[in-house]
């Protein structure tokens, strides 16, 4: 029977006050610049209602969007024969406008959080932290395989044949201690007996954000440290009164009603995370940065380490996290940065000692396509791994839909651009370990029985095949 009708209501991650300026933001920014998409367009204070249009510029969805305290949308068909996908689309269309008008929101924000007992450490607010050298060692290290084979082809022309053995020993080094070396780099340990971390955000109005940018980075710590000290430090919680007279002390007027508490015990969502796949808790570790990401490490669940944002905690809820986590699991699990090795190892000798000899007085031209080559395939196959540990987190955690939820909201800049097939084609082509964000998310909303599936890595290698041969 054809769908005519679809409701659902979202509640966002944002306070109250600020729901209101979703509808403009949703006009502006999101329908208006689109006129070959969206039509018959109109807003009030609490709604906004416009019509979907088909490539033939056809009016196929009337959608009405509307509420003072939550988002509540209603989709409905204007034609019989408009397909399941387009009513799918609209739905979506929805979510990343939430996902978008709460990363402004976020973007526009003071952010703070803590860690009881712990001195204070500064938020990092952009993105600079997810390139930084702490990448090579989290999930597949897929980087540090490539950088190895990168370094490999040029010491091999200038020292000689034993080069790669002497660097793939070293990068097994690596691989086994990845662990040991991300710890290091952690601005907080997570343990059983201090579990919490604290945040505290405050979504600042049109003009304050230019009258904060003049308190120094010195002067927002120290005002970090008092809100500190004057409520988790006294009893372990946010006071929220409290740290509002605590910004006024320091110039900044704001609402007590518009800040955002949370105090999230990462320990616990881990542990059951953990109890569902029969695993020990690994070593938990946090960056205190806004940039949403988690990631797990080592070279199998015993020597395990994960790493998770603060901001993950701002923008998931929990059981969106867990189903996060349950990727990070499913990569201990399959033990994938031992079988990347492995894999990568296999090809880059085979490249080096048989193909490579026999060609090395070919043109650099053809040994630069040769390197290309390499490592494209080495990042496709990695696709695999990242596809599987997708499954392997919908049957343990059995929440395939709240996982693709998680994906969405993380992605939702890059799933705009993926609905372009150019891009789309682009984005398979990329050396980036992951699929596509708009495969990963298709994939799993249409996963109707995860307990039937029993072999993950080779239903994922067809499955992203074929998804990068439907993209052409």
């Amino acid at each position: 029977m054809q769908e005519t009708q679809r409701q659902f209501t979202i509640i966002p991650e944002i306070p109250k006050d600020y729901i209101n300026k979703f509808y403009e933001f949703m006009d502006r920014f999101f329908l208006t610049p689109q006129k070959n998409r969206f039509a018959d367009i109109s807003r009030s204070q609490f709604a906004v209602s416009y019509s979907v249009l088909d490539s033939s510029g056809k009016r196929i969805l009337s959608v009405h969007i509307s509420g003072s305290d939550s988002i509540n949308t209603s989709i409905e068909t204007l034609d019989p024969s408009v397909p399941a996908d387009s009513l799918s689309q609209a739905k979506e269309d929805v979510e990343i406008a939430v996902d978008a008008f709460e990363d402004q929101v976020r973007k526009n924000s003071l952010f703070f959080a803590w860690r009881e007992g712990e001195s204070v450490v500064p938020e990092t607010v952009t993105g600079k932290e997810n390139k930084s050298l702490r990448r090579i060692f989290l999930e597949t290290q897929i980087l540090l395989i490539a950088a190895f084979m990168t370094v490999g082809i040029l010491l091999f022309l200038i020292i000689g044949p034993l080069v790669p053995i002497v660097l793939l020993a070293i990068q097994f080094v690596f691989v086994f201690y990845s662990n040991k070396i991300i710890a290091r780099s952690a601005d907080w340990h997570i343990t059983e007996n201090n579990p919490y971390i604290h945040i505290l955000q405050y979504p600042l109005s049109a003009g304050m954000d230019e009258s904060t940018k003049k308190i120094s980075k010195q002067d927002l710590t120290k005002l970090k440290q008092e809100i500190y000290k004057a409520t988790i430090a006294e009893n372990g919680e946010l006071d929220c009164q409290k740290a509002h007279d605590i910004f006024a002390k320091f110039g900044i007027d704001c609402k007590t009603e518009d800040m955002i508490a949370k105090k999230v015990n990462v320990y616990e969502i881990v542990k059951k995370t953990a109890d569902k796949f029969g695993y020990k808790v690994p070593e938990i570790i946090i960056s205190n940065t806004l940039l949403p990401n988690a990631a797990a490490s080592g070279p199998s669940a015993s020597r395990g380490i994960v790493l998770i944002t603060t901001g993950t905690f701002l923008q998931l809820n929990n059981d969106e996290i867990e189903s996060v986590l349950g990727h990070e699991f499913g990569h201990l699990k399959g033990h994938d940065p031992l079988w990347l090795y492995g894999i990568s190892a296999i090809q880059y000798l085979f490249w080096f000692y048989i193909i490579f000899t026999l060609t090395r007085t070919t043109s650099t031209f053809l040994l630069i396509i040769y390197l290309w080559a390499l490592l494209s395939l080495t990042y496709f196959v990695s696709k695999f791994f990242e596809a599987r540990a997708d499954l392997i987190s919908a049957m343990v955690i059995g929440t395939p839909k709240i996982l693709a939820d998680s994906l969405e909201k993380i992605g939702f800049q890059r799933l705009l651009y993926e609905r372009l097939p150019s891009f789309r084609f682009q984005e398979w082509l990329n050396w980036d370990p992951h699929p596509p964000i708009y495969f990963r998310v298709a994939r799993l909303r249409n996963l109707q029985d995860p307990s039937k599936i029993k072999h993950p890595l080779l239903q994922s290698a067809r499955e992203v095949t074929r998804g990068f041969f439907e993209s052409l």
